[in-house]
């Protein structure tokens, strides 16, 4: 986003306020696709590829995401397959996706690993909203955290700065503006997700 203040500051004191803000803003787009990831490993009835993304195989020493090693296919709605390209990290694999949280137990035939999805419990599915809503949580509280940097760093401005105090008024009106858009997007990834959790 672009933000327009008045010339008549000096130009440096322009600078200063934009960058608050466009700092504030990246802050703001980082806590939302952090929220995004930690939705995606949230595992639902259907099998879905990104629930793999945080789990690490020790390759030579090196934690691997599994999708480097592996093809990763999913023949139906309920069936993850992993083909390892090297065959000799299929026992690897099989293990840390046990040692995970993922709540899948993995098949190995020595070629590949199935995982399959048993569809959910409604008690399992309420366990996962609750997990989902303590993740947008952290979101908002980290939005909200920006905001207050924000507004900090508008004051100590204004007090070392001399930035006068209706740009002062109007900085913390766009910070607030930012805040309640990127809360905005966080309620309707929850809800979103809730409902792909919820739907059987």
């Amino acid at each position: 986003m672009r933000y327009d203040y008045p010339t008549r500051i000096e130009e440096g004191m322009v600078v200063m306020v934009e960058d608050i803000l466009l700092n504030a803003e990246e802050r703001m787009e980082k806590a939302l696709a952090a929220l995004g990831e930690s939705f995606a490993s949230v595992r639902t009835g259907r099998a879905n590829a990104m629930v793999l993304d945080r789990i690490r195989v020790d390759y030579y020493g090196q934690p691997t995401p599994i999708n480097q090693m592996a093809g990763i296919k999913t023949p139906d709605a309920h069936l993850l397959v992993i083909e390892p390209w090297d065959k000799s990290t299929l026992t690897l694999i099989e293990k840390a996706i046990q040692a995970s949280d993922l709540g899948v137990s993995p098949s190995n035939d020595g070629q590949c690993i199935r995982l399959p999805f048993p569809q959910l419990t409604e008690e399992r599915r309420k366990e996962l909203v609750k997990q989902c809503k303590a993740y947008a949580e952290e979101a908002r509280v980290s939005v909200r955290n920006t905001r207050r940097d924000a507004n900090n760093d508008i004051a100590k401005a204004a007090k070392e700065d001399s930035l006068p105090e209706d740009d002062q008024r109007r900085a913390e009106g766009d910070i607030q503006k930012l805040t309640d858009t990127y809360i905005e997007k966080i309620e309707e990834l929850l809800k979103k997700k809730e409902q792909e959790v919820m739907e059987i």
